[in-house]
């Protein structure tokens, strides 16, 4: 086969370059490892764990509103039907990713793909080998869940995040090795689906990375829901046995004798696939990480191969891996395109919901970067207070000279929703004033973006404006 434009990968990044190139007019094969398109986002990732913490998000909500009156008692959960509805959510994605491909003349195979050249790609599927002949490339061949050596891997009640979102069965008591984003996720789903969940963390907060001041009202919320969280502590073994896993911890919380679970999943980051392809053979330069490094335009070392995703290094994000799509396919079509992002937003769709974007003033204190910062809690918002959700608070950090946003973050309902604003005030270069002085319509969660701005401001009028320093 012959290709002006060879994929390795259909994830959001694969996927959206080779449709991107193939609207630019270039003849595209799609090479994808997996029955669907979509990779691990789409198939057993952000997609299916979404569906099902809006599932946890329901059950969790009506049991919350007995304060309002309304008790619609313990919910009956069919696992079958939770599972197929999160299928067939995936499978209308895939199905249509399937048609476009086809709409757009993009040639897909099915099968694993390394290079055997810097013009050739073979591919082996199922009953044969396929050899791809190709003008440019791009790797977006994506990454895998970190496997922790001396655990018991093969053993079926120790899974990964894929393991999780199978939901074959929910597990009376469950352990989370990992407090990031995706461990926190999962729990809350195994959590609300009735399982005594507990939680591991090597570092002193959850999702590390994060402000600490974010993190704590979901802290406090998730102390209520799961049954241990052990901050500074590690697993040191696990011991597979008839009756469950058996695990012993290290650590400042960690629990005097070994605990027995019925399942463990481990959540402890993703490494990039760039050591899986043969990069060697075309000469394409790799870290011993497995990272591909990139420059603006996305390409490797080797001028007619790019690579995009999380292979080319961190944040593993699908939006920021469509977007870089976008400027590998552009600058193969000659578009004088690059990518040079101010900022790539975070979100942790846990409940409450914790997203951030910018400076994190974690990062601005420990590189010594001067700050301010407007504040406005949830606790006086009239639509965080109707909903009974009032943990929330949104910030807004901001140079002292110009005024300009340097970072948000916020933590609350939909806080996901909510901080694409401050991404767009960001790359826009808008200042406290410009934000402040925007009609937000009352009352919204929304609004409080604008009041976090008025409290930098020193213009607010719903509560009492901070002092000016002099």
């Amino acid at each position: 086969m012959h290709a002006e434009v060879l994929v390795l990968g259909a994830g959001p990044g694969g996927y959206s370059a080779a449709f991107r190139a193939a609207d630019l007019g270039k003849k595209v094969v799609l090479v994808e490892r997996y029955a669907n398109l979509g990779g691990v986002c789409l198939n057993v990732g952000c997609i299916p764990s979404k569906a099902l913490l809006h599932a946890a998000a329901m059950i969790n909500e009506a049991a919350e509103m007995a304060h309002m009156g309304i008790d619609f008692g313990k919910p009956v959960i069919d696992l079958d039907k939770l599972r197929s509805g999160k299928e067939r959510v995936v499978n209308r994605l895939t199905q249509g990713l399937a048609g476009m491909a086809k709409q757009r003349g993009v040639t897909v195979v099915q099968g694993w793909g390394v290079f055997e050249s810097p013009k050739i790609v073979r591919v082996e599927t199922d009953n044969k080998s396929i050899t791809i002949e190709f003008e440019n490339a791009i790797i977006a061949c994506g990454s895998r869940p970190v496997e922790i050596p001396g655990f018991p891997n093969d053993d079926p009640r120790l899974i990964n995040s894929t393991g999780a979102l199978e939901l074959t069965d929910v597990p009376q008591k469950m352990l989370v090795v990992g407090g990031g984003i995706i461990g926190l996720e999962m729990g809350t789903v195994y959590a609300a689906l009735g399982a005594t969940v507990d939680v591991v963390e090597l570092q002193s907060g959850l999702i590390p990375g994060c402000d600490p001041d974010l993190v704590r009202p979901l802290k406090k919320r998730l102390d209520q829901r799961f049954g241990s969280i052990m901050l500074e502590t590690k697993v040191t073994e696990i011991k597979a046995q008839k009756n469950g896993l058996k695990v012993q911890f290290e650590g400042k919380n960690a629990p005097g004798t070994a605990q027995l679970y019925d399942k463990v999943l481990v959540s402890v980051g993703r490494i990039p696939n760039g050591k899986l392809i043969g990069a060697e053979k075309a000469g394409v330069q790799v870290d011993e990480r497995g990272f591909i490094p990139v420059d603006e335009h996305m390409r490797t070392n080797v001028p007619n191969i790019y690579a995009i995703g999380d292979v080319v290094g961190n944040p593993m994000l699908a939006h920021k891996a469509t977007h870089e799509a976008k400027v590998a396919a552009e600058v193969i079509a000659g578009q004088p395109s690059l990518f040079d992002p101010l900022t790539i937003p975070s979100v942790a769709y846990t409940d409450p919901e914790v997203a951030w974007m910018g400076l994190t003033e974690t990062e601005a204190k420990s590189k010594g970067v001067a700050y301010e910062k407007g504040v406005f809690p949830w606790a006086a918002s009239g639509r965080a207070l109707g909903i009974g959700r009032e943990e929330g608070m949104t910030k807004l950090l901001l140079d002292p000279d110009t005024k300009r946003i340097l970072g948000a973050g916020i933590v609350g309902v939909n806080a996901g929703e909510l901080i694409g604003e401050t991404v767009l005030a960001l790359e826009m270069g808008a200042d406290m004033e410009d934000i402040g002085l925007t009609i937000h319509p009352h009352p919204t969660l929304n609004e409080t973006i604008g009041m976090a701005a008025e409290m930098a401001e020193g213009t607010i009028t719903d509560l009492i404006p901070p002092r000016k320093r002099k």
